[in-house]
């Protein structure tokens, strides 16, 4: 007799695309106008992309809080710095694996996130680094370990992370992947279709 699969939770972590209140850094360098458009065509993007694989189960844990409203379905992102406000969405999901991911990686797809949770099988967590030294997924097989100290939007983020995880968990990496944080970040992808 075959045992069950676990139900499988892909948490996409965003910021609401307001004009001027999210993607600073790439609003100085290409304009509020132009970041507020890179927000909402990635959203729009990765819900349509990922929504829709019956592999997983795609949640959106927005910010600000009150904008959980215009989405069915979604959970505010709540209070705290950022590995606060991941960790909670990650604890929130129903029993099983569970990865989560930002908003702004234009290369990403179903693929990835596929091979993701099959690195779930074989570790506790999984991390998807960035170029930046960041990382662009995080996922869990369990619920989720507090994420210390971090300097986060910084390249030690990644590196902080793993030295604040309990040694007894063991950790996979996915791809490397690009996040959009500023100009030169975008330039690399304004050639690619859809931008």
């Amino acid at each position: 007799m075959a045992i069950p699969l676990m139900p499988r939770t892909l948490i996409l972590f965003a910021r609401a695309p307001r004009l001027g209140t999210g993607k600073k850094r790439l609003a100085r360098d290409i304009g509020a106008l132009a970041a507020l458009r890179f927000e909402r065509l990635m959203l729009a993007r990765n819900l349509r992309r990922l929504g829709r694989d019956p592999r997983w189960r795609l949640r959106l844990a927005v910010t600000p809080d009150r904008a959980a409203r215009n989405w069915p379905g979604a959970m505010p992102q709540g209070s705290g710095d950022l590995g606060e406000r991941m960790r909670r969405a990650l604890a929130a999901c129903r029993p099983g694996p569970a990865i989560l991911i930002g908003s702004d990686i234009p290369g990403l797809s179903a693929a990835h996130i596929a091979e993701a949770f099959a690195l779930l099988g074989w570790h506790d967590m999984v991390f998807g680094p960035a170029n930046d030294g960041g990382f662009w997924l995080v996922g869990c097989r369990h619920r989720p370990p507090d994420f210390g100290w971090v300097r986060w939007s910084t390249r030690h983020a990644l590196d902080d992370v793993l030295a604040n995880l309990p040694k007894s968990l063991s950790v996979g990496f996915a791809a490397t992947l690009d996040d959009v944080d500023d100009g030169a970040a975008y330039r690399r992808i304004e050639g690619l279709r859809g931008f």
